[in-house]
C-alpha cells in the first residue's frame, strides 16, 4: 500500500469559488496543497480564492468546468494534469439546490438537472481521479471526499426532496466505492454537513435560513464553511489513513 505521507499534494475542488468549496481550498492550501480551484460562472471570486491559495505559498490555478457536462470534466482534468502534475485528491464539493417546493410542484427539468450536476458531476470527476491516483492504473494513491448533507438522511419535506435524494446517492456512492478502491491506495469519504451558514441558501429563496432554523440545531447555531472544511481538509490528510468508505457528520449535533 501506498505511504499516505508520499501523496502527491495537488488537489482539486470543485465548486470552489465560494462557500465550503472556497473554505477547503484555502483550508488544504495552509495543509500543503497545491489547489486547482473548480468555478463555473464567478471567474472573480475563483480567481480571489487562487489568490488566497498562493499567499499561503501554495500554487495554485483556476478551471471553469460545468461538472455535469463530460467534455468539460475531461477538459478540466487535462488542464490540472498540465498546469499542476499529477492528483493527490479530489473534493467533490459542486452542488445545486432549487427553490424550496413539493415534488408536485416540480418539473422534470428540475430533477435532471439536480441529479446531473449533484450525482452524475461527482461521478465523472471521481472516475477521472482514480484513473490517475489508483494504484491500478499505475497511480501513487490518494483520497477522494465527496459532500453529502444531512437531508439524506432527513429527507427534506416539503423543500427538496429531489436535493436530498440526489445527496443520498452519494452517501451510496461513497460507501461503494470505498470499498471498491480500497486495496489500490485510494480513500475515499464523505462529509454530511447540517444547516451552515453560506450562499447556498440564498438558491432556494431563504437567504437567512440558517439562523432561522437555530431552534432545531442542538447546539443552536448553523455551522460555518470553515467548520466543515476543517472535516474534508482531515479526510484527505494521512491523520485519517485507516478511514475510507465512512460519512462523517459535521451537524451540531441535529
Amino acid at each position: 500500500m501506498p505511504n499516505p505521507a508520499s501523496t502527491p499534494r495537488v488537489l482539486l475542488v470543485t465548486g470552489a469559488s465560494r462557500g465550503i468549496g472556497a473554505a477547503t481550498a484555502r483550508l488544504a492550501a495552509r495543509d500543503g496543497w497545491d489547489v486547482a480551484v473548480n468555478y463555473t460562472r464567478d471567474e472573480a471570486a475563483a480567481q480571489a480564492v487562487v489568490a488566497d491559495v498562493r499567499a499561503r505559498g501554495r500554487r495554485a490555478v483556476a478551471v471553469r468546468a460545468d461538472v455535469a457536462s463530460e467534455a468539460d470534466v475531461l477538459a478540466m482534468f487535462s488542464r490540472v494534469d498540465a498546469e499542476l502534475g499529477r492528483l493527490g485528491g479530489l473534493v467533490n464539493n459542486a452542488g445545486i439546490v432549487g427553490m424550496k417546493a413539493r415534488l408536485d410542484e416540480m418539473d422534470s427539468a428540475r430533477w435532471q438537472r439536480m441529479l446531473a450536476v449533484n450525482v452524475f458531476g461527482s461521478w465523472l470527476c471521481a472516475r477521472e481521479a482514480v484513473r490517475r491516483i489508483s494504484t491500478r492504473h499505475g497511480g501513487p494513491g490518494g483520497a477522494i471526499v465527496n459532500l453529502s448533507s444531512v437531508a439524506a438522511v432527513l429527507g427534506a419535506p416539503g423543500m427538496y426532496t429531489d436535493y436530498a435524494s440526489s445527496k443520498g446517492a452519494i452517501d451510496t456512492f461513497t460507501v461503494g466505492l470505498g470499498r471498491e478502491l480500497a486495496a489500490e491506495g485510494v480513500r475515499v469519504n464523505a462529509v454530511r454537513p447540517g444547516i451552515i451558514d453560506t450562499d447556498i441558501h440564498a438558491d432556494s429563496g431563504d437567504r437567512d435560513r440558517p439562523h432561522k432554523s437555530a431552534d432545531v440545531i442542538p447546539m443552536h447555531r448553523p455551522g460555518t464553511a470553515d467548520e466543515v472544511a476543517e472535516a474534508i481538509v482531515w479526510l484527505l490528510s494521512p491523520a485519517s489513513s485507516y478511514v475510507t468508505g465512512s460519512v462523517i457528520e459535521v451537524t451540531g449535533g441535529r
